[in-house]
């Protein structure tokens, strides 16, 4: 069973700049794909970045050119660099792993765009 925690989430001013962190644990084997993804007001939850083991990457539009995601493999944590936030990015993020076909999904971290 793996485990994830995420941190980094905060309320932060239009603009402004925030950086989420998930560490995974317990049971790991291979980790293929990390990711997070966010659920804003009145709205499902959607992807937001991935990044595969290799290290391709994939991004929502509405977030290209503001967010980049990486990982360190070494230490099974996936970073989600946040810039120029803007009011509609407030919304919960969460974390996702794939290991063998398995996903598991973090408890989610709030971010909150405000001034």
């Amino acid at each position: 069973q793996v485990q994830l925690v995420e941190s980094g989430g905060g309320l932060v001013q239009p603009g402004g700049s925030l950086r989420l962190s998930c560490a995974a644990s317990g049971s790991i084997f291979s980790i293929d794909v990390m990711g997070w993804y966010r659920r804003t007001p009145g709205k499902q939850r959607e992807l937001v970045a991935t990044v595969t083991f290799g290290g391709r990457t994939n991004y929502a539009d509405s977030v290209k050119g503001r967010f980049t995601i990486s990982r360190d493999n070494a230490k099974n944590t996936v970073y989600l660099q946040m810039n120029s936030l803007k009011p509609e990015d407030t919304g919960d993020y969460f974390c996702n792993v794939a290991s063998l076909g398995i996903n598991t999904w973090g408890k989610g971290t709030l971010v909150t765009v405000s001034s």
